[in-house]
């Protein structure tokens, strides 16, 4: 018998074990962040949230998904995380006790964006006309010609 069963498209989705690992970095993360003892001066006065942490199956991998706070790049924000991320990495060590401190990669989180892209679409006009046309019909097969 195999010991990690897969769903039926073959993917496999991550483990209650990363899932917790992964909040624990996050939020650990994110109190390192909040101390305000890192020295990079693209990061003074920089607001940012750390949005989700995947980590590998084997725990040595975590990638950091952030977003600035407000309407600005996310790239320079993570080109100077990435810049700190052995301070990042030493005081997480001191944070969570694994018995290896991943290796953090940056990410910018495009979640707010991909969302935004649907809540347009679905306010637009085309959308709107096809919901009316469909409440149309149905009203029509309910009354049945009243």
């Amino acid at each position: 018998m195999r010991r990690h069963q897969t769903n039926k498209g073959g993917a496999k989705g991550p483990s209650q074990r990363q899932l917790r690992a992964g909040e624990l970095v996050r939020r650990a993360l994110a109190d390192i962040v909040l101390r305000g003892n890192i020295q990079d001066p693209d990061l003074a006065g920089v607001s940012f949230t750390i949005t989700e942490v995947r980590v590998s199956p084997d725990l040595r991998q975590a990638t950091c998904y952030v977003a600035p706070l407000g309407a600005q790049d996310p790239a320079p924000l993570v080109k100077a995380l990435t810049r700190v991320r052995g301070y990042l990495r030493g005081q997480l060590s001191k944070e969570v006790t694994f018995k290896f401190t991943p290796d953090l990669t940056f990410q910018p989180d495009t979640s707010f964006d991909q969302a935004d892209a649907v809540d347009k679409l679905l306010h637009s006009p085309e959308v709107a006309r096809d919901l009316s046309h469909d409440d149309e019909e149905d009203d029509e097969a309910q009354g049945g010609g009243e």
